[in-house]
């Protein structure tokens, strides 16, 4: 029975209940944003004096301050530098320990699993907390900022991330395995050419989002002194005292990266779905192969 049986369609009196709840809902929202504007304002949050730093230089105490060269560049740089160091190393992670995770040997995969289970049970501020004031003691050397944020941003996506691959692989029907296995392909052809390459497009929306998790949580490197965009910010905002105007425009730079990341997940998204077609085809191509053999008798394939 397809979905759209379940589905019952309003009738007239839903209908109008419906537009009714969305008027109201629209009214009320209107009049939240406007008593957000209404505070700011009688807190002369729009004055042109705090928000001119974002449009040109401003001369401090005789000394000429940009915002944008002086804070916000140097800071959004330092975040995409984490960022992309994290995302790399945690996707690395997630597919290691999902690999083990399903590994048929008890010994690799209950470890892995307590590794995983550890990782994200365990807070990212606690680990970038330890491993800055910690890690002395476990290294023999302090660790730098940059790689507090880094390695405790790793350890907790990408645990995220392997529980979400394993996840994925898990989904890919059975029939794809078999047949690749009464192909003569061992086990990691079968991960490497036939599973992770099928479950990787169901898992892309889950592997965008988590590093969209990443971008933002290299914010928490605040409290470590490492300068990234929001610590930047904190200067600025010290300096030109205009702390509400500040987080916003922090806010919007946020919400522009993280939009071109989902764009741009969209788009793949988009390309696999367009070569799903192929394949389809290779799914079928596979299982009619296998079926063949298997009519054919013993002795052509083998097993893991």
């Amino acid at each position: 029975m397809s979905a759209s049986v379940l589905y019952d369609h309003p009738g007239p009196r839903a209908r109008a209940r419906n537009r009714v709840l969305s008027v109201v809902f629209a009214v009320l929202l209107l009049a939240g944003l406007y008593g957000i504007y209404r505070a700011f304002d009688s807190t002369e949050q729009w004055t042109w004096q705090k928000w001119q730093p974002f449009v040109e230089t401003v001369v401090v105490n005789g000394v000429p301050v940009n915002f944008w060269t002086d804070y916000a560049l140097p800071g959004l740089l330092a975040t995409l530098q984490a960022a992309a160091t994290a995302m790399v190393f945690a996707l690395a992670f997630g597919l290691l320990f999902s690999a083990a995770r399903l590994s048929e040997h008890r010994w690799v995969r209950v470890p892995a699993g307590v590794v995983v289970e550890f990782f994200r049970a365990v807070p990212v501020l606690l680990m970038i907390f330890f491993l800055s004031f910690g890690g002395f003691w476990v290294f023999g050397t302090y660790v730098e900022p940059f790689w507090s944020v880094v390695i405790g941003l790793t350890f907790y996506n990408g645990s995220v991330l392997a529980e979400a691959f394993r996840a994925g692989i898990q989904a890919v029907p059975k029939g794809q395995s078999e047949a690749a296995y009464s192909l003569g392909m061992v086990k990691s052809q079968v991960m490497r050419m036939i599973l992770v390459p099928q479950a990787a497009r169901s898992m892309l929306p889950v592997i965008v989002s988590q590093l969209v998790v990443v971008l933002k949580d290299t914010a928490l490197g605040y409290i470590v002194a490492y300068p990234e965009l929001m610590l930047e910010g904190s200067k600025s905002y010290a300096v030109f005292t205009n702390v509400v105007p500040t987080f916003m425009v922090l806010a919007a730079i946020y919400i522009v990266i993280n939009g071109t990341l989902t764009l741009i997940a969209h788009l793949l998204k988009l390309r696999a779905d367009r070569r799903g077609l192929s394949n389809a085809a290779v799914k079928t191509a596979l299982e009619d192969v296998a079926v063949q053999q298997m009519r054919a008798g013993p002795g052509v394939g083998a097993n893991p």
